[in-house]
């Protein structure tokens, strides 16, 4: 007994203590908040997020993010710390880091002071000659190797439409859009993309009486960009296509090329891209009712191909985060100039809460060759509640 109670005086006093001694620790001072001073003597207090050519963003706690001018400031004063390559400097997987001012930041008089804070010196530079102020870890991390989980960037959407009366029908459509740019930052040149595209569509009418009409279309692709410059690109890449509508079981395309970026800017880019492809198609079987009610099952020979896709692809985003996507490719083949198809999409993304949105768009499909009795076209206008995944 009065072991146990020797034991339980020993511990309550060494918890006593240690509650004692976290009491009595300072806690860690926070870092002073940034000011930016314009030039006219109005103050913003928030903290800098990163500048690039004549432009800064600072985050202001009473106002959001603020993008200003250099010109119209007098004085800019950070904690954080942030590294500042200046113009011309080009920067990739080998370049010597140490090289780059980095440290905490003040400007005045359109001169930026990089102060590494280790009692060397800090070094300024004139602020036509910073090309960018990155956040330090930003910089960093840009240049090592990522996960694979990491940067990708895209939106999963699905779209239902069901109906209950003389006719039932059902629509159920799907997609996933996703892509991956390593570096992440628009700073430095990229060394590779991947995009991973998914859509699906399947209806189903029937009635009472009368055979069940379906239609099922799934289009599936994967490609990857090597980088050759900022602009310009080597890809492989692959892309595999099912419609009952135009009798087409499993067409299979794999091949490569070049692209280039010919225009990008902050909110919108246009990309060219040409390659040479392996095709092959399979059918689905035809199915033809006789005269006597007897049915006969026939399907065209499986087509292996050699073609080229040309494709364009482009993407705009407009204010409040509305973002329009629009792409077409043409497929011809070398070997057989009649089995030629082409491939053309249209959506718009109407931004609804936080990371849900609205999609309106459309997927138009031609197949110049198609097993007798389908239609070269297939059409298709959908609507989907669509999650942005970052």
């Amino acid at each position: 007994m009065n072991r146990n109670l020797t034991l339980i005086t020993k511990v309550g006093i060494g918890i006593l203590g240690l509650g004692l001694t976290l009491w009595g620790q300072t806690p860690a001072p926070k870092p002073e908040p940034d000011v930016l001073e314009f030039a006219d003597g109005e103050k913003l207090i928030g903290h800098l997020v990163s500048a690039k050519g004549s432009s800064v963003t600072f985050h202001s706690d009473s106002a959001g993010d603020v993008t200003v001018d250099w010109s119209k400031i007098k004085s800019l004063k950070s904690s954080g710390k942030f590294a500042v390559p200046e113009t011309g400097v080009l920067l990739d997987k080998h370049s010597d880091l140490s090289k780059i001012p980095q440290g905490t930041v003040t400007e005045e008089d359109q001169k930026i002071s990089v102060n590494p804070g280790t009692g060397a010196a800090p070094t300024v530079i004139p602020v036509a000659n910073a090309a960018n102020v990155v956040p330090e870890p930003n910089f960093l991390g840009a240049f090592q190797k990522p996960k694979f989980s990491d940067f990708w960037h895209g939106t999963a959407s699905l779209g239902i439409a069901l109906t209950e009366a003389t006719q039932k029908s059902q629509n159920i459509s799907s997609a996933i859009n996703l892509s991956r740019t390593v570096s992440n930052e628009s700073w430095i040149d990229p060394r590779y993309r991947t995009t991973f595209n998914f859509a699906s569509a399947y209806g189903q009418l029937s009635q009472s009486g009368s055979p069940t009409v379906k239609t099922d279309l799934i289009h599936a692709d994967l490609e990857h960009d090597i980088y050759f410059s900022r602009r310009a690109y080597g890809f492989v890449s692959a892309a595999f296509d099912h419609s009952i509508s135009q009798g087409l079981k499993l067409g299979q395309t794999y091949g490569g090329g070049i692209g280039v970026t010919v225009y990008k800017t902050e909110n919108q880019e246009l990309d060219l891209k040409a390659s040479i492809d392996y095709i092959r198609q399979a059918f689905e079987p035809q199915i033809t009712t006789l005269a006597d009610g007897t049915t006969t099952s026939t399907t065209l020979p499986d087509r292996s191909l050699i073609g080229a896709v040309i494709a364009e692809a482009y993407v705009r985003t407009f204010k409040h985060g509305i973002t329009f996507h629009e792409g077409l490719s043409v497929t011809p083949a070398f070997n057989n100039a009649q089995a030629y198809s082409a491939l053309a999409s249209a959506n718009v993304s109407f931004p609804v809460y936080k990371k849900l949105s609205f999609t309106v768009g459309s997927v138009d499909a031609f197949f110049n060759l198609p097993p007798p009795g389908f239609k070269k076209n297939s059409f298709q206008f959908l609507t989907q509640l669509s999650y942005s995944i970052r």
